[in-house]
Parts: C-alpha cells; structure tokens; sequence
C-alpha cells in the first residue's frame, strides 16, 4: 500500500473517531439540560410530601381545622415555589384523622420537547387515642 494511501485510510478513522466525540459529547449535554429541568420539581415535590407528613402529624394532635391545615401546606407550597393552587389542597381533618393530598402539575419544557410532570403527595394520620 503506497504511503498517500495509509495517511488517507488514518484520516478516515480519525475524523470517524471525532464525529463520534461530537455525537457523545451532544448527547452528554441534553441530558445534563434535561437534569438541570426535570430535578427541581422531583426535589420540590419530595419536601412537600415530607412537610405535609410533618403537618398531618401536628394537625392530629392540635385539633388544626382543616382550614389552619389548608393555610399551612399552602404556605408551605408557596415558600418551595411550587405551581399549585389553593384549591389543589384536599384536607379532611377529624378529631382522630388527618388526610392531606395535594394534586398538582409542573409544566417543564426541554429544548423544543414539552413535558408535563404530574405529582400527588398526600399524608393521612389517625390519633393514638
């Protein structure tokens, strides 16, 4: 094989090889922006769901009406910037049982890809007593 035909056949694996880097490389980076997307409302969602658990198991014990619970979770919603709306609170709250769900959907947009995330965190607590 003549030399030309060598140092042809190198650049051929070589630009082979880079065309693959770029490809990993665009993919990589999709993800990490589909990551930096989706991850904040998953993290919200799960401290929302761990406040409501707090907040049924002092409802119980604090006779809250459902209406100090509502305001309480709504508060709650509010300071993790979640998009739910009062009306997303469903609480009933009796002098033995505490039930709180919350039923909300996050609008998250990835480049050109459009995706819905719909979470419903929900906490229900009955009196020892």
């Amino acid at each position: 094989m003549s030399p030309i035909k060598k140092h042809m056949r190198g650049q051929r694996h070589s630009g082979e090889r880079q065309a693959k880097g770029n490809h990993c490389h665009a993919i990589l980076a999709i993800g990490v922006i589909a990551a930096w997307k989706v991850v904040p409302p998953y993290s919200a969602e799960y401290q929302l769901a761990d406040k409501i658990q707090e907040i049924a198991r002092f409802a119980v014990v604090n006779r809250q009406t459902e209406e100090q619970i509502r305001e309480t979770v709504f508060k709650t919603i509010q300071d993790l910037e979640i998009p739910a709306k009062r009306e997303d609170i469903k609480v009933t709250a009796s002098t033995s049982k505490v039930t709180i769900l919350v039923d909300y959907t996050v609008p998250v947009d990835i480049l050109m890809y459009h995706v819905d995330l719909h979470f419903t965190p929900s906490s229900e607590n009955k009196s020892l007593t």
